[in-house]
């Protein structure tokens, strides 16, 4: 038996409903849902309270038909601090840089009854970072991490209700435990196959948290003055993620970049003796594949031992190959989907009435400050990853600096993420502060 009887989900959002819903309606689980008070979440608790805790999940593809549904939350919890009663497994499905405030707020009393701490969305380190948290607590909690969460989950009319739409779902995603191959691990790969996952168990949850592609190709995509022009409104006219300059950011500095930070992240895992990633073959294999004739597979699978203006090329070839949905039936006139048009977000003026930065590049900050910590206290170089975090910081200053009188949201405040990197480190066996 698992340890998924009694089950708090810990996040108001898209996906806290998906997943409410595949506990109650494949898994029968007892399930509860715990948010934070915020103008969003008031939208949220309000939906569940009208609706007597009915939650509704739809899906835009047939194949996804196992996603959807509606079921009854049993518990409602409005605010983290009034969370009570027995639950044997938390779902942390809030963004990785809240993970410890969200935890600080549950009653101790809890925490120290919980059998399992399951992370959804984690970045490289969480899982440390909770087990170094939680430890003196509960040591005995297993802390699962998945590399990522399994689909694409948003609300259905794009304000928080009890009712999401899930876009897309992944075919594979990764799973790590501190426990190993446990039983709630085993209980985990069997129900998600019966959603068409498959979840691929690594040795340690860390290796699982480096199998997420947002990782390797977002600081390079969202940290440089084109995009971050994009987003703070300097250039109004709309741009796209994932098309080449002038439409986008992608150009051959752009890839040196991306290929450099994947080389000085590949240092850290290998210093902390993790198994490589082959960029090239992740991003075609587990995340878009491209045409044969686009990429060979030659190429794909000898990618890390090729030279580096060799490996820039297929980069390049890759996102240029992606420009269209090479899979997708032309119109007509020989038009294939225009599968790069991904709109860069914009700032924008928050529920709380405050200026707030997109979720890319923000969630992106705290991933790219606690990997150039982790680097650092290993005693290795990231001067790419550095550039990053320089060219960000400065542009959220300037900002700033030129809206003054307007309200701003945490967003635009340089930080160091101390706290959680002493947290991570110790965990990982390196004490902050004892290396120069």
């Amino acid at each position: 038996m698992s340890d998924f009887k009694r089950v708090l989900l810990l996040g108001t959002g898209p996906a806290s409903i998906q997943l409410a819903v595949n506990l109650k309606k494949q898994w029968n689980c007892y399930v509860g849902i715990a948010g934070r008070e915020s103008v969003r979440s008031e939208r949220v608790f309000g939906a569940l309270k009208q609706n007597d805790h009915l939650i509704r999940v739809s899906v835009q593809n047939e194949k996804h038909r196992k996603m959807e549904g509606e079921c009854l939350i049993d518990e409602v919890f409005s605010g983290y601090e009034k969370i009570n009663g027995e639950w044997d497994a938390l779902i942390l499905s809030v963004t990785t840089d809240a993970y410890i405030e969200v935890l600080k707020r549950i009653n101790s009393k809890q925490l120290k009854q919980v059998k399992c701490i399951v992370l959804i969305s984690p970045t490289f380190g969480s899982n440390s970072l909770i087990s170094n948290f939680i430890g003196s607590l509960n040591p005995n909690a297993e802390i699962i991490s998945f590399s990522t969460y399994f689909g694409d989950t948003r609300w259905i009319d794009g304000s928080p209700s009890n009712h999401v739409l899930t876009t897309a779902v992944k075919k594979k995603i990764y799973i790590g435990s501190t426990h190993s191959y446990s039983k709630n691990v085993l209980w985990l790969c069997n129900i998600y196959k019966e959603l068409g996952l498959v979840l691929e168990v690594m040795p340690s949850p860390i290796e699982a948290e480096t199998r997420n592609i947002s990782l390797y190709v977002h600081p390079p995509l969202f940290m440089n003055d084109f995009s971050l022009s994009v987003i703070f409104r300097k250039i109004e006219t709309m741009k796209y993620v994932y098309k080449l300059y002038p439409e986008g950011p992608i150009t051959q500095h752009l890839i040196r970049d991306m290929l450099a930070q994947w080389k000085e992240i590949m240092s850290i895992l290998e210093k902390l003796n993790i198994k490589s990633i082959n960029l090239l073959k992740f991003m075609t294999d587990d995340n878009y594949p491209v045409r044969i004739e686009s990429l060979s597979r030659d190429d794909i699978e000898n990618f890390n031992h090729l030279g580096t203006v060799h490996q820039e090329y297929l980069l390049y070839i890759r996102y240029t190959s992606l420009l269209i949905d090479p899979f997708s039936e032309p119109d007509k006139d020989g038009k294939y989907f225009d599968f790069s048009a991904v709109p860069i977000r914009k700032m924008f003026v928050n529920k709380e009435g405050q200026l707030d930065i997109p979720r890319m590049p923000k969630e992106d900050y705290y991933r790219i400050k606690i990997i150039q910590g982790i680097a650092k206290y290993l005693d290795l170089k990231s001067p790419t990853i550095d550039k990053f975090i320089k060219t960000y910081e400065r542009k959220i200053g300037e900002v700033s600096e030129s809206h003054k009188g307007k309200l701003f949201s945490g967003a635009f405040t340089v930080q160091s993420f101390k706290e959680d990197l002493n947290m991570i480190c110790n965990e990982l066996g390196t004490t902050i502060g004892t290396k120069s």
